[in-house]
């Protein structure tokens, strides 16, 4: 090769190389938008229109919005991706990225959330707001531990007892074939403690086991009996308060940490926002419920300050299966002062 060839040569080689280079700048400086957008597949077992699904469109909206259509969120509601359980199996596994979950569902990650359901512990919406002020951030880390992100905490109501037959005295509680959880057995042990008889079905064949008589009852709140038109199968609910129904909705950790750093904090805020917005109005709506359903069939069954006493030292007898086998003891304990303090006029 002369020398006027490579020089010729090395121009063309030199110039190559620029191109390259300015080909690499301009894709490290390329906006986020033109990344290949995120598609975050998330399930629920609440039925589409409904105020949750509402909440959960919400905040996909508000994160389409917030990335310009780089994060998107398509909802598998109704239970079509299977019971929590079947939900929290397919997240780990990369089937699923997040869920909305009820503090039922996140015992199969980590049970810590489940002590606001302990019957009877909580009694009103200020001792639960008290609770997961002090103890919500406490979940959240145990949650992160085990692989998932919380993106919001929700209510879902307050549990009532329902039946397919009147219900009123503890005693009377022996001859119901109560719903219980899908892999949960410490709950199988607390509802015998409490003199039932649990059946363990998934949520999922709720109405064909209440049509052929394998349950005739289950704990539900009167919004969710409402929307899963379980009422309709078991017309009674016991007025007595059991537990509030915490939901999360949370988010696989890897799938979370792979979302851009710049849009975590914004898409988060908007999380929590749609959470606490429809806080209230499932509150509101969870009490309006019961209107409906009266409309619809339903008995409410009334009882004496006696009688409620007597549920409360019922199920009192199951809360040493809570604080040993359902969730950890010092959890239970933390709560457990935290609601004497606050009664007893402590900070």
């Amino acid at each position: 090769m002369t020398s006027s060839s490579r020089s010729r040569a090395w121009r063309r080689l030199r110039r190559a190389i620029c191109v390259v280079l300015a080909l690499v700048a301009t894709l490290a400086w390329y906006p986020a938008e033109a990344q290949a957008p995120l598609t975050i597949k998330l399930a629920t077992l609440v039925p589409e229109g409904s105020t949750w699904h509402k909440a959960l469109r919400l905040m996909g909206e508000d994160w389409a919005r917030i990335s310009g259509g780089q994060v998107k969120l398509k909802i598998y509601a109704g239970g079509v991706a299977g019971n929590e359980t079947v939900m929290v199996r397919k997240m780990r596994i990369g089937q699923l990225h997040a869920a909305a979950l009820t503090n039922l569902g996140l015992m199969d990650i980590e049970p810590s959330a489940q002590v606001v359901s302990t019957p009877m512990l909580i009694r009103s919406y200020e001792e639960l707001d008290l609770v997961m002020d002090k103890m919500g951030p406490e979940f959240e880390r145990r949650l992160e531990e085990s692989g998932f992100k919380v993106l919001s905490w929700s209510d879902a109501g307050w549990v009532h007892l329902f039946s397919k037959f009147p219900l009123r005295r503890p005693e009377e509680a022996g001859r119901l074939k109560i719903f219980a959880w899908e892999g949960d057995p410490a709950a199988v042990t607390m509802y015998r403690a409490g003199g039932f008889k649990p059946v363990v079905i998934a949520s999922t064949d709720m109405i064909p086991s209440l049509r052929s008589g394998l349950v005739d009852a289950f704990p539900s709140t009167p919004l969710g009996a409402l929307a899963m038109q379980w009422f309709a199968l078991a017309p009674n609910m016991l007025d007595v308060p059991w537990a509030p129904l915490m939901g999360a909705t949370i988010v696989s950790k890897d799938v979370w940490d792979a979302i851009p750093a710049n849009l975590q904090t914004p898409l988060i805020a908007a999380a929590r926002r749609s959470g606490e917005d429809y806080r209230h109005e499932i509150r509101r709506q969870d009490r309006k419920a019961v209107e409906v359903m009266k409309k619809y069939g339903l008995t409410v069954n009334s009882v004496d300050e006696a009688t409620r006493a007597a549920w409360e030292r019922q199920v009192i007898k199951a809360y040493p299966i809570v604080r040993e086998q359902m969730v950890p003891t010092e959890i239970f304990d933390r709560t457990q002062a935290i609601l004497e303090a606050h009664r007893s006029g402590g900070p």
